[in-house]
C-alpha cells in the first residue's frame, strides 16, 4: 500500500500572505496554476475518482469566475477541486488558511432520523437536542446535497462524520448556495419537543471553533450537549487518555476504549496492551471487547502489539469471544488496524462502516 498525505495550499495563499491580506484576481488565479500544475506534475495518481479531463475542465471554469468571486468563494472553489479525488487524507484544509471562516456555536451529529444539535453554546440551549429541518434557503437533506462536492468524502460514512462539520461554517454555506448572501447569522429551521420553529444563530467570532473532543462538544461553563450527563458510556469515559481498559464483572468482559494509534503520554501501547491481556491470562474473563469508534488513525507502525498479542492470548482469540466496536470515525491507521484484525484475528466486527475505505492513501505529506 503506497501513503499519502496531500494537503493542497496554494503557493501565496497559505505560505508569503499576511492574514487578512487580499489577493487580486491574477494571484489567485496564479494559486489555481500552481495548485493544477502541482497535481499534474507530482499527484497524477490521484485521478481514480475524476478524470483528468473533468478536473481541468473545473480549473477553467473557476479560473474564469475568480474576477467575481469573494475570496472565500475561491478558497472553497479550489477545496472542490481537491475534494474531488474523494480522498479523505488528500483536503484543502481550512485550518490553515490565514483567512479563518466564520463557525456558528452549534455541532451537529448526523443520526439514522436525521441531523441533530449535539452540542450549543450556553445562549443557544433553546435549540440543544432539537432536529434541524431546514439551514437558510434550504432542507437539511438539500444543504448536506449542496455542500458535498466541498468534504472530501472518501465513502459515504466519511461524510456523515464530516460533512455535519461543514455544515456549520458560514463561508461553505454561502459558496455552496445553502444561504443568499454572506452573513455572521444564519436562519435555521429546528424541531424540538413537537413543534417547529425558526431561530437566527449568529457566528462565532471569525477564526473562533466549537470546542469539540472526539467530534462531540467538550462541555464547560460555557458549551453544553445534549447527551444526559447522569452516566457516561464506556467509550466516553476517561477522554484525557488515548486508551484505557475495564473490568466488567457481570458478562466476564474486559473492554478497551483505545481511540488514537499514538502512545499515551503516560504508557506506550506496547505497555498497556501487555497489563491488557496479562489480565486477560490470569483472570475469569471470557471475552475482550476493544472499541475504536472514535479512533481517526495515528502511526500504522503502533498496531503490531495489538495484532500479535491477541493471536498470542488464544483464550479470546475465538469467534464469539473477541469483539472490535468500530463506527464512522474510525479512518486511517485504525482501519488498518481493523483490516489486519480481519485478516489475522477471529474479531467479530459491530457498529457503523468505518469511513475509511480498505485501501487508501494516507500517511501526511504537506504541499506549499
Amino acid at each position: 500500500m503506497r501513503y499519502l498525505l496531500l494537503i493542497l495550499v496554494s503557493a501565496f495563499t497559505f505560505s508569503s500572505v499576511q492574514a487578512q491580506e487580499v489577493l487580486t484576481s491574477t494571484e489567485w488565479q496564479e494559486d489555481l496554476r500552481f495548485l493544477q500544475q502541482t497535481v499534474h506534475k507530482d499527484y497524477s495518481f490521484l485521478f481514480k475518482k475524476t478524470t483528468k479531463a473533468e478536473f481541468d475542465t473545473a480549473v477553467e471554469k473557476l479560473h474564469k469566475e475568480i474576477p467575481s468571486l469573494e475570496q472565500h468563494e475561491i478558497i472553497i472553489g479550489m477545496a472542490r477541486l481537491v475534494s474531488s479525488f474523494k480522498y479523505g487524507h488528500t483536503v484543502l484544509g481550512f485550518r490553515y488558511s490565514p483567512y479563518p471562516f466564520h463557525q456558528l456555536p452549534l455541532n451537529f451529529y448526523w443520526f439514522n432520523d436525521g441531523l441533530f444539535v449535539q452540542g450549543a453554546h450556553k445562549d443557544q440551549a433553546d435549540v440543544l437536542g432539537a432536529k434541524v429541518t431546514a439551514i437558510g434557503k434550504m432542507t437539511t437533506e438539500e444543504a448536506l446535497k449542496a455542500i458535498y462536492p466541498v468534504v472530501p468524502s472518501e465513502n459515504d460514512q466519511f461524510f456523515k462524520a464530516y460533512g455535519p462539520l461543514y455544515l456549520s461554517v458560514a463561508e461553505v454555506l454561502h459558496a455552496q448556495g445553502v444561504i443568499d448572501e454572506m452573513a455572521n447569522e444564519v436562519e435555521l429551521t429546528f424541531e424540538k419537543d413537537g413543534k417547529s420553529f425558526k431561530k437566527k444563530i449568529s457566528t462565532l467570532p471569525k477564526g473562533e471553533r466549537v470546542p469539540t473532543e472526539y467530534s462531540l462538544v467538550k462541555t464547560d461553563e460555557n458549551w453544553l450537549e445534549a447527551r444526559e450527563q447522569e452516566m457516561t458510556p464506556n467509550y466516553l469515559k476517561d477522554l484525557d487518555k488515548i486508551y484505557y481498559y475495564e473490568y466488567l464483572p457481570e458478562t466476564k468482559t474486559v473492554y478497551v476504549r483505545q481511540s488514537q494509534i499514538q502512545d499515551d503520554p503516560s504508557e506506550d501501547i506496547p505497555t498497556f496492551y501487555a497489563r491488557v491481556f496479562d489480565f486477560i491470562e490470569n483472570n475469569d474473563v471470557e471475552k475482550l471487547v476493544i472499541d475504536v469508534r472514535l479512533n481517526g488513525g495515528g502511526n500504522n507502525y503502533k498496531n503490531k502489539p495489538v495484532v500479535t498479542g491477541i493471536i498470542e492470548t488464544e483464550k479470546i482469540n475465538e469467534v464469539g469471544k473477541l469483539f472490535v466496536i468500530i463506527g464512522r470515525r474510525t479512518f486511517s491507521a485504525c482501519q488498518n488496524l481493523i483490516n489486519e484484525l480481519d485478516n489475522y484475528t477471529n474479531a467479530v466486527f459491530i457498529g457503523e462502516p468505518s469511513s475509511e475505505n480498505i485501501n487508501f492513501y494516507g500517511d501526511n505529506n504537506r504541499v506549499d
